[in-house]
């Protein structure tokens, strides 16, 4: 463990593809990631956890089916477990989130052209 604070702004600035996070820390058996996100994302669920999604930068939308939220940046909210969401960002949005350690980003979705390929490996600099 490296004792030096993770920088937000800079591992974002590593990030080259939208909908692709990025491992920076863990925590317990949750992983810290960050991702840069653009155009409209997958419906899904995550059946097995809830997800945070906190805005750093840009306008995110997390469609409901039953009501969006709209976050800006400093704003945060967990889709609670077994909700379907799909999330939406009109320009690029820059976004941290929370979530358990192996969690796929597209979650029980059947379109996989979305799907991440798992990165587990911390950007460098990070912890």
């Amino acid at each position: 463990m490296v004792n030096q604070p993770v920088d937000i702004a800079e591992e974002l600035s590593l990030v080259s593809e939208h909908w692709s996070p990025k491992v920076v820390s863990r925590l317990n058996d949750y992983e810290i990631k960050v991702v840069k996100l653009e155009g409209e994302f997958v419906w899904h669920t995550h059946e097995d956890t809830d997800e945070l999604f906190l805005v750093v930068s840009g306008e995110l939308t997390i469609q409901l089916r039953d009501g969006d939220v709209h976050l800006s940046p400093g704003q945060l909210h967990v889709v609670p477990r077994g909700v379907e969401h799909c999330p939406l960002a009109e320009g690029e949005v820059h976004a941290v989130l929370v979530e358990p350690t192996g969690v796929v980003n597209t979650g029980d979705a059947t379109d996989g052209s979305l799907r991440a390929s798992y990165d587990d490996s911390p950007a460098e600099g990070s912890s």
